[in-house]
């Protein structure tokens, strides 16, 4: 079943936000866009908050939560930022008093909008 949440940006290219397979939710890489307005922060921190905000919105649309993300793939622009990236990371999990999930962190040239991170994750209801 395909998710579509207007709690998470559209999808700007030919695949869907995010697919509910029941015992498995798999969500696309989410952008820091904010999907009220479409704005995107120049502030690492602020957007990989947002990006997390995103999957965080489609695995909600999917009747799950924060506390079933199993395992996560964050790409990032720059390595430089990744103790910033990884202290919002931190923030979030730990405001929604959830396990952290497994994780791969990829540093890549290139994120649709020029964005400096992206992240995807999936989850699974326990």
């Amino acid at each position: 079943m395909v998710i579509n949440t207007p709690n998470a940006p559209a999808a700007i290219g030919p695949y869907v936000q995010g697919v509910n397979l029941g015992s498995i939710v798999i969500t696309s890489g989410q952008l820091p866009v904010n999907p009220q307005d479409g704005s995107m922060s120049d502030d690492i921190a602020v957007q990989a908050r947002q990006s997390l905000e995103n999957v965080k919105a489609i695995v909600e649309a999917a009747g799950l939560s924060v506390g079933n993300i199993v395992k996560t793939t964050v790409f990032v622009k720059d390595l430089n930022n990744f103790a910033v990236i990884n202290a919002a990371y931190e923030a979030f999990f730990t405001e929604h008093n959830a396990t952290f999930p497994a994780r791969s962190c990829v540093e890549v040239a290139r994120l649709p909008k020029d964005a400096g991170v992206e992240i995807e994750v999936i989850a699974v209801p326990r």
